[in-house]
């Protein structure tokens, strides 16, 4: 069983990890542990986050991220793809001769772990309950507008977390998110986020 890291943002992915990444990767032979930097979450950088990764490198198989794009600290106009190469680059300087680039790979959620919720918003009803079919119309229309989840754009208003926060005003990240993307079921998010899906797949093939 190969020893995984990966470094989360927040309380949220890091109990993703542990209740709906976990088992699922065990039969891939790879055995996930999260780990929260700072346990306030949030506030993530190439600057943090590289050196968080390098501290792991020694002890862990492999190494890699799941944290999100909207509010990464001075991203500029860097993509997702490019905020993975720049976290990648300054972790090989950390750790020079010895960096392995198959060993460490960052991963940047686009736009955020709740883009992951719009695969089925039936979900939420499920979960949470009190809702309003409404509502679930309201979820499906946002989700209906984009190409994918992963494509719900970044802004302080439009954003998936905001999206499901005014739509849902007694909705709790800390509390609901973990289980309604466990309600979903990782085969339709993969089906639904091809991102995610990517690196999933990448995480599936470590075990050999």
């Amino acid at each position: 069983m190969i020893r995984l890291a990966i470094v989360v943002e927040g309380e949220t992915e890091e109990v993703f990890v542990k209740l709906v990444l976990a088992e699922h990767l065990r039969a891939h032979g790879a055995e996930p542990r999260p780990i929260l930097p700072h346990r306030r979450g949030g506030n993530i950088s190439v600057a943090r986050l590289a050196p968080a990764m390098a501290e792991l490198f020694w002890n862990f198989d492999f190494v890699t991220s799941l944290v999100d794009f909207y509010g990464f600290k001075e991203k500029g106009n860097a993509t997702s793809d490019a905020l993975e190469q720049l976290i990648n680059q300054a972790f090989g300087c950390r750790i020079g001769r010895y960096w392995d680039e198959s060993r460490v790979f960052a991963h940047v959620q686009r736009h955020e772990f709740e883009a992951l919720l719009f695969s089925d918003v039936s979900c939420f009803g499920v979960v949470i309950g009190n809702i309003s079919g409404s509502t679930l119309a309201d979820l499906r229309a946002v989700r209906d507008r984009f190409a994918t989840p992963e494509d719900i754009n970044d802004s302080q208003s439009t954003a998936p977390s905001k999206r499901i926060a005014r739509l849902i005003r007694h909705y709790n990240k800390r509390v609901h998110g973990h289980d309604v993307a466990k309600e979903t079921g990782l085969d339709i998010i993969r089906k639904e986020c091809v991102r995610f899906n990517e690196w999933l797949t990448r995480l599936e093939s470590l075990g050999g």
